[in-house]
């Protein structure tokens, strides 16, 4: 055949096409069908493994109306809960997980407190892992131990045979009101009999202290620096609270938090150890983290939420605004903190104390208030047999040279808020104001 012969003309060269163009278009058609119908597949079984396990998904966030009663806001908070979250034995090991001694890794899904100075969300360190469905005979053994468990935890009587001093008289007396109160509070607005958080995330604000046996759940803008400081000393990380530095205090890493041990060490010190909380009115501390947060130079959170707050609730925002997050108005936070769809998340300096230290489940035995600080940390220094000598420090941690938020203070800064807004703040924190018996803010 002469190579004249074998040159298709145009009207082959275009059926050719059409041909293999249609056979590729039916392949693509039939390939994108089977792998739908295998998507859907995998996605039905799932759907049957939940459905026959009893567990319903978990989820920490569901968006808040941006105007609620106060009824409504309780109910809402009552209601964040979330089933324990405990998983098999990746090898199948029927063993006791309250016995072992290795520490659990924990996945712990992101909450809105995560932000901030504690970041880490998931630890992953040694077996065995945790997830939702127990199987295996251990991990029953801890689900059935710790839901068996009376919630909330019994508020044991403070052992008061090391105070020696009548001067503490008073002290004592608020201090058995203050417990009487929470307690009263809980069962009235609490509505919780029983944990359905998960454990690990639960105590995950409470530091520990073994030799004194003390619990303490830090409450960011309540003393928490100083207080820590007494605890680095109370444990000989060091000599003096004095001698701390801030950042030791907060990014050392020099204390252990509960959720560092396994299920047995949880459970033995909830139980056995004193625990104590640290509180604020709500409005205050409010006032409090946005000055320290927003009106001071900060790497975190002026391009986190800064950034952020300004791009949502400023309009027309300048663009040297939008570039660093600097220059936040408290008004601009306010409608961040009340916003349902917030564009970045909750932080612990703001977030409510009903959701960082669970006194509904866990009875403290101990309620310090920011207002009666000092008296109050000292008397519980002499509680627990802490040497004489070691008082709590009252120097400010940061900015020094500005005056403490107090009640004038935070007047000046509701000033720039409409009536509805306070009255929506002090929604938001109702039940820390009812649990603590603070007064009505200034609406």
């Amino acid at each position: 055949m002469q190579p004249s012969e074998m040159v298709m003309n145009p009207k082959q060269v275009f059926l050719s096409v059409l041909i293999f163009g249609v056979a590729g278009l039916l392949l693509f058609m039939y390939l994108q069908v089977w792998i739908e119908e295998q998507h859907t597949g995998r996605v039905e079984k799932k759907r049957e493994q939940k459905a026959t396990s009893g567990w319903e998904p978990v989820n920490y966030l569901q968006p808040i109306p941006r105007i609620m009663t106060r009824e409504q806001i309780r109910g809402h908070i009552t209601n964040q809960n979330l089933k324990f979250h405990i998983t098999e034995d990746p090898k199948g090991k029927k063993e006791n997980l309250l016995l072992n001694s290795e520490r659990p890794m924990r996945v712990l899904t992101k909450t809105s407190h995560s932000q901030g100075e504690d970041r880490v969300l998931g630890k992953t360190t040694g077996p065995p892992t945790i997830k939702l469905i127990a199987k295996h005979q251990g991990t029953r053994t801890v689900f059935k131990k710790f839901s068996e468990m009376k919630w909330p935890l019994d508020i044991h009587p403070l052992n008061k045979s090391l105070i020696k001093d009548n001067k503490w008289k008073e002290t004592d007396v608020a201090q058995e009101k203050r417990r009487s109160f929470l307690q009263e509070s809980c069962k009235k607005y609490g509505g919780v009999s029983r944990p359905q958080s998960h454990l690990f995330h639960m105590v995950s604000r409470i530091y520990v202290e073994d030799k004194h046996k003390i619990l303490y759940c830090e409450v960011p803008k309540a003393g928490c620096s100083n207080w820590k400081r007494i605890l680095m000393v109370l444990s000989g990380l060091a000599s003096s609270a004095y001698n701390i530095s801030h950042d030791a205090v907060h990014y050392g890493k020099h204390l252990k938090k509960l959720d560092s041990f396994d299920l047995k060490g949880i459970y033995t010190r909830l139980n056995t150890y004193t625990k104590a909380v640290f509180v604020r009115d709500p409005m205050e501390r409010l006032v409090s983290a946005f000055r320290d947060k927003f009106e001071h130079p900060n790497s975190y959170y002026h391009p986190v939420f800064g950034k952020a707050i300004i791009k949502k609730y400023r309009p027309n925002a300048c663009e040297e605004a939008l570039n660093n997050g600097s220059g936040v108005k408290f008004k601009e936070f306010v409608h961040y903190l009340l916003d349902s769809h917030r564009p970045v998340g909750m932080d612990i300096h703001w977030e409510k104390v009903s959701k960082l230290c669970y006194p509904c489940l866990i009875n403290y035995d101990f309620v310090v208030k920011f207002e009666t600080l000092e008296e109050d940390a000292n008397y519980f220094l002499q509680l627990i047999g802490a040497p004489k000598e070691l008082k709590f420090p009252n120097f400010k941690d940061r900015h020094s040279s500005d005056e403490r938020t107090n009640a004038q203070v935070v007047r000046q800064y509701l000033k720039d808020l409409t009536r509805t807004e306070r009255q929506l703040i002090y929604d938001f924190y109702d039940l820390d104001y009812l649990m603590f018996n603070y007064t009505t803010p200034f609406l």
